[in-house]
């Protein structure tokens, strides 16, 4: 949109933006580094379909992933991009003035990594601590866009009959499944084959991965997120 675009929509109602919190980190030898950046976008999107007053804000690519200098974590593998926790924490803190003061009455933060959840929450409740006089404004920390694939979504897959080994916590069965049902030109077919472990990145085991299984999982993300999401301004328009 351009900004006069983005005007009209807020006034005619969207008053709800979400702020998409991907990362760049290694996801194995099969899937590719912007795995959170695509699958953030894409479900910010389904999500903002679904709400009808939603707009979407740019994709945030750099997020903490560990210490950089010795390496640590995701740092030790090629093409992972860390930064600090104060940068990240400043970043988002100043997305969220930047809609607040523009109009918006709701700034939701998507985080589609683990890693940070925790940032995000610090965040939205030093900004709602700040504004408590005047809460034309608040910022949301939707952990459950994220939580709902360590709970229900590993439920619906072991239902399917994968085990927790397969799929695992990272760049495993969920994981991968999830990335074929979004955009499975992210994911290398012939890395599949082939078992990978911890040294090369896996935790888990992607071999069984299908985007039939994903679905399950995207479909569960999007249904969380639009009803946390719709009881959170709800509440907001209650208590302006």
């Amino acid at each position: 949109m351009t900004w006069t675009e983005l005007r009209e929509r807020l006034q005619a109602g969207a008053t709800t933006v979400l702020v998409p919190i991907g990362g760049t980190e290694q996801n194995g030898p099969h899937m590719a580094l912007g795995k959170h950046n695509v699958r953030v976008r894409v479900l910010a999107e389904r999500i903002a379909q679904r709400l009808g007053h939603a707009v979407v804000a740019p994709v945030l690519a750099y997020v903490p992933e560990a210490s950089i200098t010795p390496p640590a974590a995701h740092m030790r593998f090629t093409g992972t991009i860390s930064i600090p926790d104060a940068a990240f924490e400043a970043v988002l803190e100043a997305t969220a003035r930047s809609f607040c003061q523009h109009g918006f009455r709701d700034v939701v933060f998507l985080g589609d990594h683990g890693g940070y959840q925790k940032n995000e929450e610090r965040v939205a409740e030093r900004l709602n601590r700040e504004s408590a006089a005047r809460p034309a404004c608040r910022a949301h920390a939707l952990v459950d866009y994220y939580r709902v694939t360590q709970t229900a979504y590993v439920d619906a897959l072991k239902a399917r009959g994968f085990s927790a080994d397969e799929i695992g916590t990272h760049a495993g069965v969920a994981d991968t499944s999830l990335m074929l049902a979004i955009d499975a030109s992210l994911v290398r077919p012939q890395a599949l084959k082939r078992k990978a472990g911890a040294a090369e990145g896996v935790y888990g085991d992607p071999r069984r991965a299908s985007a039939e299984a994903g679905q399950a999982g995207v479909d569960l993300i999007i249904e969380t997120s639009v009803a946390k999401i719709q009881a959170l301004t709800r509440s907001h328009d209650k208590n302006p």
